[in-house]
């Protein structure tokens, strides 16, 4: 097998290890987020074959970059054939302007792409090892109930999933909080970053090593690799050879982004991202002046898995451009802000803005969005808008839909007026009983749970 790749820590203070003890690991030790040392190519050739392939096919191919000589080629396919054995849609809205739907995976979320496949390479690295993992993740929607759902009886591994109580909608917390077995569940008075946070000082806490402890957050680069995929499968199934397509991608802990930017580092033929936030506005602040200030408290908005003040993964995207930034938001070294610029554009869009946005949509092309795709389709006509003097009529533009709208029926049926039909995976389970605990923003008070509960 081929000499494995190696990751290294953004706060550049830690070993460098290979992709599955990194995914097994989930933080550095120096709180840094594991980056491949060099990024592999795919040639263009290779991604004009891309075109004849369907979703698990091009996963393979992708994901092989990062793991080759960590698993056997057989063993991989496999694992990518079981991980996605469910559809992703394109929707033509106008020209050539598109939605990716990444909603129809079992939790109706974007986040089951990567979830399912780093549930199912944990396990199989843990049963090669004859180890457990207790994995701890804070969610703001929908990293909670992918995780879960896909962790979910396996028996190598424990989750316990902490969300801020207040800021997630029933059926996002009852698909977490409805499964039992090996998944645990903590609701707390507090926002997302509070809930990052404790789980970050759990991960440094001496006296927890014992716990064996690791994270499905996108802090961890398993959850990263397989959320490239399928930029490239919107490249194979919509772009003329060699051209170049635009993304717009609504974004708060930046683990989706970063799956895009990656994917156009590895060669894929990107001409622009758009980073689409809602009003916690840090990251376009930061790449119109270059000066970063996290948010503190984060802004509760209607698109709540991107209330995030402070994106874990902006380290990870910092070190791509030359930069070093630590877990706090420090800049240690500064930041090629003119490519960043290049390859970049973003935009804060409202509350206000984001209603607008679901309703012209609806009523005038029959697209039903939710809250977070509706930022990324605002992100998106805000660019073509401005820009428009530089950008031909045909550019093919794909906008990402994150989650199903039915996640969200409040806002739907006020703006539409009608409910948004359930999928499968979310038919009866308002009526299941849940299991979940509350504890307050505190460290002490989670230390002393995770001992009581898993010691």
């Amino acid at each position: 097998m081929d000499k494995p790749l190696q990751f290294y820590s953004t706060n550049l203070n830690s070993e460098n290890i290979s992709f599955h003890e990194a995914l097994l690991m989930g933080q550095a030790p120096d709180k840094g987020l594991y980056m491949p040392v060099c990024i592999p190519a795919i040639p263009a050739a290779e991604i004009d074959e891309f075109r004849n392939m369907d979703y698990p096919g091009i996963a393979y191919r992708v994901i092989l970059r990062f793991l080759r000589g960590e698993i056997q080629d057989d063993e991989l396919m496999a694992l990518v054939k079981d991980a996605y054995d469910y559809e992703v849609p394109l929707e033509q809205v106008f020209e050539r302007k598109y939605v990716m739907r990444l909603d129809r995976g079992p939790t109706a979320s974007f986040k089951d792409f990567a979830a399912r496949m780093m549930g199912r390479l944990m396990q199989y690295y843990l049963k090669l090892e004859n180890r457990r993992l207790l994995i701890l993740t804070a969610t703001s929607g929908d990293t909670g109930s992918a995780v879960a759902n896909a962790f979910y009886g396996l028996d190598s591994i424990d989750i316990v999933v902490l969300f801020p109580k207040d800021e997630v909608t029933a059926r996002q917390r009852k698909q977490m909080t409805t499964l039992g077995k090996n998944v645990r569940v903590l609701a707390l008075d507090a926002k997302f970053d509070d809930c990052q946070a404790l789980v970050k000082q759990a991960f440094a806490d001496p006296q927890l090593a014992g716990l064996r402890l690791s994270s499905a957050n996108s802090i961890n680069i398993g959850r990263l690799v397989p959320q490239i995929v399928y930029y490239f499968y919107a490249y194979a199934e919509l772009a003329e050879q060699g051209e170049e397509i635009l993304f717009s991608v609504p974004s708060g802990n930046f683990g989706d982004m970063m799956g895009g930017v990656l994917a156009m580092k590895l060669g894929l033929p990107v001409r622009k991202f758009i980073i689409a936030t809602n009003e916690n506005n840090e990251f376009p602040e930061f790449l119109a002046s270059g000066k970063y200030s996290k948010i503190e408290p984060s802004r509760n908005c209607i698109s709540s898995a991107m209330n995030v003040g402070h994106p874990s993964n902006l380290a990870r995207l910092v070190a791509l451009y030359g930069g070093m930034m630590d877990e706090k938001g420090i800049l240690g070294h500064p930041v090629n802000m003119e490519r960043m610029r290049n390859d970049i554009w973003s935009v804060s869009i409202s509350d206000a803005e984001t209603r607008k946005t679901i309703g012209d949509a609806w009523y005038r092309w029959n697209l039903l969005l939710e809250p977070h795709g509706a930022v990324g389709w605002a992100g998106l006509l805000r660019f073509l808008g401005e820009n428009h003097r530089q950008l031909a009529d045909d550019q093919l533009c794909v906008s990402l839909e994150t989650a199903h709208p039915a996640k969200f029926p409040d806002e739907i049926k006020r703006i539409t007026g009608f409910d948004p039909p359930l999928p499968r995976s979310l038919q009866g389970i308002d009526d299941k009983p849940e299991y979940f605990s509350e504890l307050p923003n505190n460290y002490t008070d989670f230390k002393t749970w995770l001992l009581e509960n898993y010691k």
